[in-house]
């Protein structure tokens, strides 16, 4: 599975994890194995990840897109990001000793599945009021969110490294058969 975390926030991730939103939509949370991958690889503990979990990933995901990119959000999808936010609250850091020295270690939560949805939701919280906007890629074949902190917020594209490049290539190569005889 390829995964892209081009969002510039961890809740866009997520919510990146459906792509081709503009046509039929493509699902990448596709079970526990999925889930548990991209949780990984977005920097929470897993642990044990259900069917249930990516069903409730999944329902965080389309409230989070919603909150975020509709103007006045409906209620129940603001109740699920904070319910879920406040459902596993982050465990304090703690100092450690480590050799002579002090080190800084954070407690594996009791369920790190809820703890990474209430990190998520935390997250979209910080993000729906701070000013920054919330985009979608301008590829007509991309769709995904970002979060658009340029001085301007006119920021186009979700990377310059892919979508971006591909745009200023098509430009390129209409702008060369158009002066072409």
């Amino acid at each position: 599975m390829e995964w892209v975390f081009d969002g510039g926030r961890a809740c866009l991730d997520l919510v990146n994890t459906r792509r081709s939103r503009h046509t039929e939509g493509v699902e990448l949370l596709t079970g526990p194995d999925a889930l548990a991958e991209w949780l990984g690889l977005a920097g929470f503990t897993a642990g044990a990840v259900t069917a249930g979990n990516v069903l409730a990933a999944k329902a965080l995901r389309e409230a989070i897109d919603r909150v975020l990119l509709t103007r006045l959000p409906r209620w129940k999808d603001v109740d699920l990001v904070n319910t879920t936010a406040a459902a596993a609250p982050a465990a304090p850091p703690r100092l450690a000793f480590d050799g002579g020295g002090l080190r800084r270690e954070v407690p594996t939560p009791p369920d790190p599945v809820a703890a990474a949805f209430a990190a998520l939701a935390a997250d979209a919280i910080d993000l729906a009021p701070s000013g920054a906007a919330v985009r979608i890629c301008a590829a007509d074949d991309c769709g995904l969110r970002f979060s658009d902190a340029s001085p301007r917020r006119n920021r186009q594209w979700c990377s310059m490294a892919r979508c971006g490049n591909r745009a200023k290539a098509r430009a390129h190569y209409a702008r060369l058969r158009s002066d072409t005889p």
